[in-house]
């Protein structure tokens, strides 16, 4: 190789490297946890599934081999100029597209969606999906073990906070597994969970944008009691036989919702 062509080289992996970690890229490359996924997600046939950041491909094609048609969404340029050009058109859509940007709602409803989610936006992704869920029938992510703990974690714990009552009046959730950091190339700092969210058939019963406002103000100011973090009006919390001395951490989902309800 001529000097000027290692330094072209160089320069090109220099640029890769930078794009990757400005998408917060991680690619999977493990075949016995992509298994683990793919025996998670046992797709059929004629299922309509999403996959979100398919990056390399390690996951989409173990998915196409058990699908008829696939859609992606990818924000890299390049990468999903690659898995377009290394699929027919016919078995795989490609869409070039911010997620945080994308209306789910073209796709069918009982859509399924699955991905490994970039750990840096994960949080927003979650809840760009949660106002989608009527729609969806099942979705399987890879995240930050420490964002799946939160997610499935019960009131009065440590994990416990806005994202948990967000996505858990939601959804029914499960983790399913971990994954370690060596599984993804390059590996990333932290560890990695597998984590399956089932829509809820009952919808959220109160209005969507008080509630979202009340567990945002609520969880904003944690460590304060709820007559201080979250104030109501006078006899509000005796109404509802919710102790304003306790912390919003203390409080179920299902409290948050007849809080909603109250304050309509």
């Amino acid at each position: 190789m001529s000097r000027c062509a290692w330094k072209t080289s160089e320069a090109q992996e220099a640029y890769a490297l930078k794009t990757r970690r400005r998408f917060g890229q991680h690619f999977l490359h493990d075949p016995g946890v992509l298994q683990r996924i793919i025996e998670a997600i046992a797709p059929a046939r004629g299922d309509a599934v999403v996959e979100i950041g398919p990056g390399e491909g390690a996951l989409t094609r173990p998915l196409l081999e058990r699908l008829d048609h696939l859609t992606v969404i990818e924000i890299d340029r390049d990468l999903a100029a690659k898995l377009a050009r290394e699929h027919s058109s016919a078995s795989l859509s490609v869409i070039v597209a911010d997620v945080l940007d994308s209306d789910f709602s073209v796709f069918p409803v009982g859509v399924r969606i699955v991905g490994n989610l970039p750990y840096n936006i994960s949080t927003p992704i979650l809840f760009h999906l949660a106002r989608y869920a009527g729609r969806v029938r099942d979705m399987h992510f890879m995240l930050q073990k420490e964002v799946v703990a939160r997610m499935v974690a019960a009131h009065s714990t440590p994990d416990y906070g806005r994202l948990s009552v967000m996505l858990q009046t939601r959804y029914a959730m499960k983790k399913l597994f971990n994954v370690a950091a060596g599984a993804f190339r390059p590996p990333p700092k932290v560890e990695s969970a597998v984590v399956r969210l089932v829509p809820l058939n009952e919808k959220l019963q109160c209005d969507e944008a008080l509630f979202e406002k009340i567990v945002r103000e609520a969880f904003s100011a944690r460590r304060k009691t709820l007559r201080n973090a979250l104030p109501l009006k006078p006899g509000d919390y005796e109404a509802l036989g919710i102790d304003p001395g306790l912390r919003p951490e203390n409080l179920s989902p299902a409290d948050y919702v007849r809080i909603a309800r109250h304050s309509r």
